[in-house]
């Protein structure tokens, strides 16, 4: 009887143990990024341009800034960044910009309503300068736009929206932003939601494979929203590793197993 009882134990122990183990792991595979799996992925260079497509919507907002010869001048074009009180947080940065109107429309000082909606900011800069040659001789415009926001959420250990402040970011850079992946994303199934002209659009990436370095969502866009999914099974494992409980457990069960020996 003592003996069954031995061995029941230590069965339940080895058991225990196992699933403790196996309930805590996520496979590797799951979480390193631009592995060669196939063929296809063992390729050492891929041709991914940057191709920044945007195209301007009623309530983006626009930096502009214009710079002639004539000091009078280029205070007249740009009254929202002169005077040495140029603000550089985010709120500033918005108030110095820009709102494109409902019916696409922008406003700017002596050439009057300007119509960008559907236009990139090359577009626009240069729709811009046309419109400012018949007054002015020599002059430089710049337009960047100013709500270039991406969102970041699902299984990383920073989530939330981001402020982009340069002209393009690939699906890595996004990711470092959110402090990269947690311990249980599934980097086979990123999903990345972008707004286009006739609505929402889902796609479905692997960042485990190397050809995502040629893919066209390589590059994120304006408003992109980046989700990560959990393995499968996150809720049967441990966030952090119960370490006391699983060695408590042991230190108890040796106990109980070296007392049935002694007896």
């Amino acid at each position: 009887m003592k003996k069954n009882y031995y061995l029941f134990l230590k069965s339940i122990f080895g058991l225990v143990l196992l699933a403790t183990v196996l309930a805590s792991c996520v496979p590797l595979r799951k979480t390193v990024y631009l592995q060669a799996k196939e063929v296809a992925d063992t390729a050492s260079s891929y041709v991914n341009e940057v191709n920044f497509d945007y195209w301007v919507k009623p309530g983006d907002n626009l930096y502009i800034r214009v710079v002639t010869f004539d000091q009078q001048t280029t205070t007249l074009l740009n009254p929202l960044v002169m005077g040495g009180n140029a603000a550089t947080n985010d709120a500033g940065v918005y108030l110095q910009s820009y709102t494109v109107s409902e019916a696409g429309y922008l406003d700017f000082p002596m050439v009057g309503e300007i119509f960008v909606r559907n236009m990139n900011v090359d577009e626009i800069r240069s729709t811009i300068e046309e419109k400012l040659k018949k007054y002015l001789k020599e002059l430089v415009v710049v337009v960047k736009l100013v709500n270039f926001n991406i969102t970041v959420i699902g299984e990383v250990k920073r989530p939330g929206q981001y402020k982009i402040y340069q002209t393009a970011i690939n699906i890595f850079e996004a990711i470092a932003y959110a402090g990269d992946m947690t311990d249980f994303a599934n980097a086979e199934k990123v999903a990345v939601v972008r707004q286009t002209k006739t609505g929402s659009k889902v796609e479905m990436f692997d960042l485990t494979k190397r050809r995502i370095l040629a893919s066209d969502y390589y590059y994120l866009k304006p408003n992109d929203i980046v989700y990560i999914r959990p393995v499968r099974g996150k809720q049967f494992t441990f966030a952090q590793f119960p370490y006391g409980i699983i060695f408590g457990f042991i230190s108890t069960t040796i106990l109980l197993l070296s007392y049935l020996n002694l007896k």
